[in-house]
């Protein structure tokens, strides 16, 4: 049976005792290199994701490569292609305050990962352990990283210490889980998030909120813990899960008020006392609906889960009615929400309109709301693919879209999006980095979803109109794709990419040639595999 908890107060000091740790640092000479471990062969970044499992698996790591199995399922390919899953957990961890990140990993790795923080705006530095063929293969790298969470412990500067595995270290079975719980009242967190376990950086961002929610559901139930910053609220809450636009959570409240709830922080969090918070609530709303592992803590913990979102006019009224439904809003409540809003929202859509054929993709979990959307707006969107998986949290979305005539791929592959660019033909493709270089090749006008998509408000009245200004300005571009295409023809394409001095003459003889020797050698060996 669920434990319900209770609403929480007080301060975490009160119930939980830290035990002083007295740092040693040993000063005794280098130890003497292991010329004979560092000839055993370690499982490299060169390995095949086959041979890190493996190896992962030999060393330890069955369990947590199991749970990953069973919470982010693979489609009917290996997995989508997208970014370091880690990217995700790691930039989770640097957006929260008093936290600290450290890295166990390749340096390559570590480098890539930290760039890419950076380059979207991390303004704090990311700690790294690094290690050899000696350190990895004599468990050495796992003491080096005892010691550079002892050392940073400070509870003065740091809530939480954050260590990621990356996929060598996982695969070599470094276990995190032998570091303590806490130094000098500083959390420590340890997870591991390798590429061959975790199937997009979207989900590795549940890894780590699912690791802080199930520390702090923890610290609850043993007694009193902080309150939230701003104080706790008078009116029940709700959950809501997923990063989103700043403005949306706004919106989303004051969509809540006449139903007598509040919205309640968003997970991840952006600090520790808000994962308090955001257990204290009423229900869990699962904006984005991937965040399988953080949607059991909450389950652990006694609470409702309502999918979907409230998204256009049709997304919104059933939205309200599933929130009004889980919280036991009576029925004027509801009715009052809905008269408030709905108008409101018909109006906004009506005010902007959208005219054209658009394919939707992304990696970001909220693919299907954006097609909601678009198609409330007047769109036609026959396609829409998400890098994320099917789940229950979804099906309401899924249901909608297919009844407007949308084919929903969940697990969509690159090749797969890129079929449908071809198949439909769009007058305007949303997706990611190689789609948007592919319909731009094809003269189609094309926006990037995480960049021009995801950064804008998606719910409510705001929502309403906000994406029809960008989709309706790359819509207007065609005439210059089309100006483009006609004068560079297909320069730059098969025959004609490179520099000439001379404009190359086409040889049909050495073409026919050619192909009649290609095709001779494919029936011989056809027929030697028939022998």
């Amino acid at each position: 049976m669920n434990a319900i908890l209770p609403r929480y107060s007080g301060t975490i000091a009160d119930s939980v005792a830290h035990d002083a740790v007295e740092i040693v640092v040993d000063e005794a000479p280098a130890p003497v290199i292991n010329a004979a471990a560092t000839k055993v062969d370690g499982v490299g970044c060169h390995a095949g994701k086959a041979e890190l499992s493996a190896a992962a698996k030999a060393a330890g790591k069955s369990a947590i490569l199991d749970r990953y199995a069973a919470d982010y399922p693979k489609g009917p390919h290996d997995q989508p292609q997208s970014m370091c899953p880690a990217f995700g957990s790691l930039r989770v961890g640097l957006r929260m305050r008093r936290t600290a990140t450290i890295l166990s990993g390749s340096a390559c790795c570590v480098y890539g990962l930290t760039f890419t923080s950076h380059f979207y705006g991390a303004r704090r530095s990311v700690g790294y352990v690094p290690f050899n063929s000696e350190t990895l293969v004599t468990g050495k790298l796992f003491e080096d990283i005892r010691e550079a969470v002892f050392k940073l412990a400070d509870p003065a500067l740091y809530d939480t210490i954050i260590i990621t595995n990356l996929c060598v270290p996982t695969a070599s079975g470094v276990p995190l889980d032998l570091l303590p719980d806490e130094i000098n009242g500083v959390r420590i967190i340890g997870i591991d998030v390798p590429g061959f376990g975790v199937p997009t950086h979207a989900e590795a961002k549940d890894v780590l909120a699912a690791a802080m929610l199930e520390y702090a559901r923890k610290e609850a139930e043993q007694g009193p813990v902080a309150a939230p910053r701003g104080g706790r609220s008078e009116r029940p809450t709700v959950t809501l899960v997923g990063e989103m636009f700043p403005a949306d959570p706004v919106g989303i409240g004051m969509m809540l008020e006449p139903l007598g709830l509040a919205a309640g922080p968003v997970v991840p969090t952006r600090e520790w006392r808000e994962l308090y918070a955001a257990l204290d609530c009423q229900v869990v709303a699962a904006i984005h609906p991937f965040y399988t592992a953080s949607f059991r803590q909450f389950d652990l913990a006694g609470r409702n889960i309502v999918g979907s979102a409230p998204v256009g006019h049709d997304g919104t009224e059933a939205w309200l009615e599933a929130i009004g439904a889980a919280c036991n809003v009576s029925r004027d409540r509801i009715d009052a929400a809905k008269n408030r809003f709905l108008p409101a929202i018909k109006a906004a859509l009506a005010a902007k309109p959208v005219s054209a054929r658009i394919t939707v993709s992304g990696y970001e979990g909220s693919e299907l709301l954006v097609a909601r959307l678009l198609i409330e707006s007047g769109a036609t969107v026959p396609y829409v693919g998400t890098a994320c998986p099917r789940t229950p949290w979804s099906e309401p979305d899924r249901q909608w879209l297919e009844a407007k005539g949308t084919r929903v791929q969940y697990r969509a592959s690159l090749e797969m999006d890129l079929a449908a660019v071809g198949e439909f033909k769009p007058d305007l493709a949303i997706g990611t980095t190689p789609i948007v270089q592919k319909a731009k090749q094809l003269a189609i006008p094309a926006l990037y979803f995480t960049n021009l998509i995801s950064a804008r408000p998606l719910f409510g009245v705001a929502g309403a109109g906000s994406l029809a200004q960008v989709v309706n300005a790359a819509l207007a571009n065609q005439s210059r794709f089309d100006e483009m295409r006609d004068f560079f023809g297909d320069t730059g394409e098969g025959d004609n990419a490179g520099i000439w001095e001379d404009t190359p003459k086409p040889n049909a003889a050495f073409r026919e040639k050619y192909r009649k020797q290609i095709d001779a050698q494919a029936k011989k060996r056809k027929a030697e595999e028939m022998i």
